[in-house]
């Protein structure tokens, strides 16, 4: 068992920045790869970011690309997702995943991007 917390949501004009952890407990932390995806009204969940268990390997989906950056602390057991230069469109819930046994989710984290 997996259990994740995300946190660091809010509202924010377009053009700001904010930055979204998420705190892993259960399983051995460093072990496992972990996502952040996003939801946003009447969409589908789609992919943003990923992190290799050891942080070395990231892959960002191509929306974020060059604006968001996913780095994780495993001393910390916690995951961040850093996310600059943001737009209305980037409005969304963001959850987090651990990618270990059936996959995890957390609650989600509300984003509001005003224009």
């Amino acid at each position: 068992q997996v259990q994740l917390v995300e946190s660091g949501g809010g509202l924010v004009q377009a053009g700001g920045s904010l930055r979204l952890s998420c705190a892993a407990s259960g399983r051995t932390f460093s072990s496992y790869s972990m996502n952040w995806f996003r939801q946003a009204p009447g969409k589908e969940r789609e992919f943003v970011a990923t992190i290799s268990w050891d942080g070395r390997t990231t892959v960002y989906g191509d929306s974020v690309k060059g604006r968001f950056a996913i780095v994780r602390d495993n001393a910390k057991n916690t995951v961040y997702l850093q996310m600059n230069s943001l737009k209305p469109e980037d409005t969304a819930v963001y959850y987090c995943n651990a990618n270990i046994g059936p996959g995890y989710w957390g609650q989600g984290t509300q984003v509001t991007v005003s224009s």
